[in-house]
C-alpha cells in the first residue's frame, strides 16, 4: 500500500476512514470480548462446573492480562513497525478467543482469558498512535476517538448481541465470533492502514522511560482515579435500578444499550473539546463527571430519571480521547509505552471503582451510593490533574531565566 502524503507525525492514509474503520473493528472485538462474559456467566458456570462467582476469576484474569501485557509488549516490541505490530496483536487476540471457545476446563479457560487480555492495552495504544499519525495534527483527538468508538459500539451492540447469541447457541459461539472479528481486523489493517517504518532508535529501555516521566505518571493517575467513578456505577447498575427504581431484570439489555449510547456521545464530544483546547477539556470533563455521577444517587430512585443518568454516566467516556492525546504530548520518545499504559490504567480504574462501590454497599449504604463514590473518584482525578499541572508550571518557571 502506498501512502499519499505525510503529516508531521507520520504517513497520512490514502483512505483514512477505512484505516480508522479497520482499527476500530479491532476495538469492537476487544470490547465485545471484555464485556460479553458478564452476560454469559451462568452458562459458562454450568458448562465448566463452577459457581457463578468463580467465573469472575476469568474476568479478573483478562484484566490482569491487560495490565501485564501493556508495558511488556510495548517495551519488547519497541522496534517492530506499528502496522506489523497491530496485525500480530490481533492474531494473538484471535488465538486467545478461539482457544477460549474450545477450553476443556475452567482452569484452562481462565488461563486463555489471560492470554486474550495481553494484547488489549498495546493494541489500543498503538492504534491510537497510528490513527493520530494518519491525519493532520489538528484532528488527532477526533481520530483517536473514532478508533475508540469500536470499544463504545461494543458496549452498545457487541456485548448485548454476543450475550444473546451465547445464551441461544452456547457461550462458545460468542468467543469464536470475537476470534473471527480479530482475524478480519488483521486483514483490514494490512489492506488499509499505512505502513509506518520502525524507529531505529527505539529500545525497551527508552520505552520504559515513560514510567519515569512526571507528566506521564500524573496523566495515568488521572485515568486510574478519575475514570473509576464510571465503573463504580456501571458495575452495580442493574441491582441498583432493580432495588431502587423497580425495574425488572428483563431491562438489562436496554440499560446496557442506554449506557452504550452515552459512551458514544461522550467519546465524540470529548474528542472535539480536546482538539479545541486539551488542557481545559480534561478538568471540565472531570467536573462534569463529578456532577452527573453524584446526581445518579438521587435519580436512581425513579425509572426514567435513572435511565437518563445511566446514559449521562456513559458520557464520562469523554475523558478517554483527551487523556490519550495528552499522553502523546508528554511521552516524548516513549510514545508506545505511554499510550498502551493508558488502557492498563483504564482497567485499573475499572477494578478500583467496582471495589470501592462494593465496599459502600457492603457497609450498608444505598445501592445508589455508587454515584457518590463516583463523585469522589472524579474529584480525586481532578486533584491529581491539578497537582500535576501545578508541578509542571513550577518546574517550567524555575527553568526560565530571571529578568
Amino acid at each position: 500500500m502506498q501512502d499519499a502524503e505525510h503529516s508531521p507525525t507520520g504517513p497520512i492514509a490514502r483512505h483514512p476512514r477505512l484505516a480508522e474503520l479497520s482499527l476500530a473493528l479491532g476495538g469492537f472485538g476487544i470490547g465485545t470480548s471484555e464485556f460479553v462474559i458478564m452476560g454469559l456467566m451462568n452458562p459458562i458456570a454450568e458448562d465448566l462446573a463452577v459457581s457463578v462467582p468463580q467465573v469472575g476469576y476469568a474476568i479478573s484474569s483478562y484484566a490482569l492480562g491487560v495490565v501485564v501485557g501493556a508495558p511488556l509488549i510495548s517495551s519488547l516490541a519497541a522496534r517492530v513497525p506499528r502496522r506489523m505490530l497491530l496485525i500480530g496483536l490481533m492474531l494473538i487476540f484471535a488465538v486467545g478467543n478461539l482457544a477460549s471457545s474450545l477450553a476443556p476446563s475452567f482452569a484452562t479457560f481462565v488461563g486463555l482469558r489471560f492470554l486474550a487480555g495481553l494484547p488489549h492495552g498495546a493494541y489500543f495504544g498503538v492504534a491510537a498512535l497510528v490513527a493520530a499519525g494518519a491525519v493532520p495534527i489538528t484532528e488527532r483527538a477526533r481520530a483517536v476517538a473514532r478508533v475508540m468508538m469500536g470499544l463504545t459500539v461494543a458496549i452498545l451492540i457487541g456485548a448485548p448481541l454476543g450475550t444473546w447469541l451465547g445464551n441461544i447457541l452456547g457461550w462458545q459461539v460468542a468467543f469464536a465470533a470475537v476470534g473471527a472479528i480479530a482475524l478480519l481486523t488483521a486483514v483490514m489493517i494490512r489492506l488499509y492502514v499505512p505502513r509506518q517504518p520502525h524507529d531505529p532508535h527505539a529500545s525497551p529501555a527508552r520505552e520504559l522511560t515513560a514510567l519515569l516521566k512526571q507528566r506521564v505518571l500524573f496523566t495515568l493517575g488521572v485515568a486510574c482515579i478519575g475514570f473509576g467513578g464510571m465503573f463504580a456505577i456501571f458495575s452495580y447498575v442493574m441491582p441498583t435500578l432493580i432495588e431502587q427504581a423497580g425495574l425488572s431484570e428483563t431491562w438489562a439489555p436496554f440499560v446496557l444499550a442506554i449506557f452504550g449510547v452515552g459512551t458514544i456521545i461522550g467519546t465524540l464530544v470529548g474528542a472535539r473539546l480536546a482538539d479545541r483546547h486539551l488542557m481545559r477539556s480534561i478538568p471540565a470533563i472531570l467536573v462534569w463527571c463529578a456532577v452527573i455521577q453524584g446526581l445518579f444517587y438521587f435519580a436512581a430512585n425513579h425509572p426514567l430519571w435513572g435511565l437518563l443518568f445511566v446514559c449521562l454516566t456513559g458520557t464520562s467516556m469523554a475523558l478517554g480521547p483527551a487523556l490519550q492525546t495528552r499522553l502523546m504530548d508528554v511521552a516524548e520518545d516513549a510514545q508506545t509505552m505511554a499510550a498502551s499504559l493508558n488502557h492498563a490504567a483504564f482497567n485499573m480504574a475499572n477494578a478500583l471503582g467496582a471495589w470501592l462501590a462494593g465496599l459502600a454497599i457492603q457497609w450498608g449504604f444505598a445501592w445508589s451510593s455508587t454515584g457518590l463514590v463516583g463523585t469522589g473518584l472524579a474529584l480525586g482525578g481532578l486533584a491529581v490533574f491539578s497537582l500535576g499541572l501545578w508541578l509542571e508550571r513550577r518546574s517550567q518557571a524555575t527553568l526560565q531565566p530571571a529578568g
